[in-house]
Order: structure tokens, then sequence, then C-alpha cells
């Protein structure tokens, strides 16, 4: 969206409880997708008043209501970005080159693709940035010596593309891939019925965030309960006591970033030490941070309360005692797994699922119908030729922004060959 669009938009109001899971979806969605909003509790006397003009109550909420009095009851994020007027449709026609996933490597790739004279269209089933858009700093990448937030990173790039005229098609979640009816490219289907066309794919679909299964957890997820940083949750923590699960990278930005806020940040890790996944900087960091508490050898084993998270159970690895805390905020970073399910059979996967590339196809020595064509496949293609694959959907790739930014412009540079060829 250009500023001038960006200007113009009615300011939107959102009416919605602290403790609803959808409210908090759409909250992210907002944030993320750089839409200036107010956020009231069903409760405030101005949240009471627009639901009452507008005849509902709080069991209508998450509502918005825009500046021009229009109102909506949000119920999925599809819907509420089609009434925002974000880009939610590809504008059809012959696409070169179609990337799926706005991560760090879709972006570099839709950025690569579209200044170098492809037609490129990119699907984001959420908001551009992926994971890295919800990190709160990222101070390893290059060029950035003090630091960057996924957010800020998310936005650059995306304005970087839509210079170029790369098209970005938010929400529309990718759910089939198969050869066009022409033959000479591939479909991309969506969920929702709707599909695009392109000449050759790369996926940066990145990967799904792994959950928390002790007794209790999913009861609270958006209730005390995320998977992701939450931005939009942190200034609610302030004076709290904040929890959060992992010993990798994802987890110590966490917890350096919520110590600005909370009263206490107690990171949980499995492990006997944050060296064995952590970066040294983050671990020097943390360790001069007096309001991080470190406990190894601790796992969460349970979650109770009412309308919202209240206590966690926590075991100790090594002699399996527990013992029950007070908690209100569960931040849980545990990894993530491959977003390759939707793929069909075609595509070589490896013990994780995530996709087998180049030259990696034959040191799997993978029987035939790995590799159909005489020539060796690209460097980041795929078992499927003219479908590509750059950044954590990729088997043995950096996972690192670095990585996926050079990865998804690379890709770039092999479709550009596999189109000539």
């Amino acid at each position: 969206m250009s500023g001038q669009e960006d200007e113009a938009r009615p300011a939107v109001t959102l009416v919605g409880d602290q403790w609803s899971p959808e409210c908090s979806v759409v909250r992210t969605f907002l944030t993320r997708s750089e839409v200036a909003h107010t956020w009231l509790r069903p409760g405030d006397p101005r949240g009471g008043r627009l639901l009452a003009e507008h005849g509902l109550t709080a069991a209508d909420t998450p509502v918005l209501v825009d500046g021009a009095g229009r109102m909506l009851r949000a119920r999925g994020l599809e819907q509420v970005a089609e009434w925002l007027g974000l880009h939610t449709d590809p504008g059809g026609g012959a696409y070169d080159l179609v990337v799926v996933g706005g991560g760090p490597a879709g972006m570099a790739a839709a950025v690569y693709g579209a200044s170098e004279g492809l037609r490129t269209v990119l699907v984001e089933r959420w908001a551009i940035g992926g994971q890295s858009g919800l990190t709160s700093r990222i101070e390893n990448y290059l060029g950035f010596p003090d630091g960057i937030s996924g957010a800020d990173l998310a936005d650059r790039a995306r304005r970087q593309a839509e210079k170029f005229g790369a098209e970005l098609v938010l929400t529309r979640h990718a759910s089939t891939l198969a050869a066009s009816e022409s033959g000479d490219g591939f479909t991309l289907g969506f969920s929702d019925g709707g599909s695009v066309t392109a000449r050759a794919v790369i996926l940066a679909t990145g990967a799904n965030t792994r959950t928390l299964h002790a007794p209790g957890v999913s009861d609270f997820v958006g209730r005390g309960v995320y998977y992701f940083s939450a931005l939009t949750e942190a200034p609610l923590c302030t004076g709290a006591e904040v929890y959060i699960v992992g010993g990798a990278n994802s987890a110590g930005q966490a917890a350096i970033y919520f110590s600005d806020c909370a009263h206490k940040v107690v990171l949980l890790v499995r492990g006997e030490s944050l060296e064995q996944e952590m970066s040294t900087y983050l671990i020097k960091q943390i360790a001069a941070i007096a309001s991080i508490e470190v406990r190894t050898h601790t796992e969460v084993a349970g979650a109770a309360g009412d309308s919202h998270l209240e206590h966690l159970t926590l075991r100790d690895t090594r002699t399996d005692a527990t013992e029950t805390v007070p908690a209100t905020w569960l931040f849980a970073f545990i990894g993530a797994a491959p977003d390759t399910a939707w793929l069909g059979p075609r595509f070589l996967r490896d013990d994780t699922g995530c996709l087998v590339t180049g030259n990696d196809i034959a040191a799997l020595g993978a029987p035939h119908p790995a590799w159909p064509l005489p020539r060796a496949p690209y460097h980041l293609e795929t078992t499927v030729p003219g479908v590509f694959a750059a950044g954590d959907v990729r088997a043995w790739s950096g996972r690192r922004v670095a990585a996926a930014v050079g990865e998804g412009s690379m890709a770039v540079m092999l479709v550009h060959k596999y189109l000539a060829d």
C-alpha cells in the first residue's frame, strides 16, 4: 500500500476482550499490517457505547468500526483483510513467478524477481514478514549493527517489493500445487477455491510453530499462552512476571525484549544450558540483565486458570519433581515444523518434512521419481522441476534471516536459468 492510501484510510477501532483469542489474533494482524487502530475493551465506556450504537454486546466481539461508521464482526483474517481494503486477490493474467510465503526468503524473492523483469506475485497466508516479523529485535543481520525489529524489516521489504512492481496478496492460504492445464507452468490453488498460475514457483513457506502439549495449556492459547513474541501483548505485561519457554535465539530475543517492561522474566529451558542452541551474543546479554532468571532442566507440565492463565506446573526433567507457580503470561518458542504437508508426493522431503533440493537429492540416494529429468537439479530446485525452495522450508538451510534472504535472492537467479532452458 502506498503512503497516500494509508493516509486516506479512516481510523479503525477494535472492540474486544483482553483474554479473547480472536481479539488477540486481530490485534496482531492489524499491527503487522500497519493499520492504525485503537483498541477498546467492551467494559470501557467508549467501547460499550460503540457496541450499543451498532446494537451489539460484548458477546459479539471482536468488532471493528472505522471512521466512516462501517462495522464488522471479525470472524476470520480473510474477512478482516477484505474489509480493510488490503490486497487479497491476485490481479490475474500470466505471471512469470509465484512466490509462496512472505517471510525474509519470500520477500527477497519478490524484490529480486520483480526488479529483474519477472511478473511476480507473492502469496502470504497471514501478514508480510512471516515468523521473523514477530521478532522483537534482530541483531546479527548484516548492515544493522544496532539491530532491527522484525516488523521494521518486514515493512522495508514490503515497500521495496512494491517499488519494483511485485504484487503482494495477503490472507490467501495455498493448499495445492500442480502443473497448469497448458503444461507450461504451475497452478497454485487456494483453500477457498481460488488459484494463480505462473511459469515458475518459489516455495518460501517457512515453518509452523510447534505447540506445548502439557495438560491444560491448549485451553489458554490467546488467553495467557502465546506462540510468538506477541509484541501487541508486551504493554500488558508491564510490572508482571513473564514465563518464556525455549532455549534458542527466538526465546532469547523475547526474554530480552520483555525484560524492558516485565518485573521479572523466567526463561524455561529443557536442556542443561543455553549454549546448546542460543547464539553467544544473546547469552551474554541475558546474563547481564538482572530481571531475567534462566531455569535449565525445566519444562511446563500443566496450566490452570479460569477466564485466563493463572498457574503453571513446572517439572524438573532430572528429578521429575514438580511445583506450581502463579503465572499470567507464557510465551513458547519450542521450534517449528516445515509447512509442506499440503504439497503432493512428488516433492522429496527429509525426515523432518523439509524439502530436499539440488545436490542433496542425489546425496540421499532417492529412488526414481525423485528427479525426472536428464539434467541435474539446480541448487535450490526441488524434485519438481521449476519449483524452488528457499528459507526454513528447505532441508539443511541456515535458519537465519540473512541465510533466508540470500536463498530467496539466489532462487530468482535459478528461476531465470530454468526459464531460459
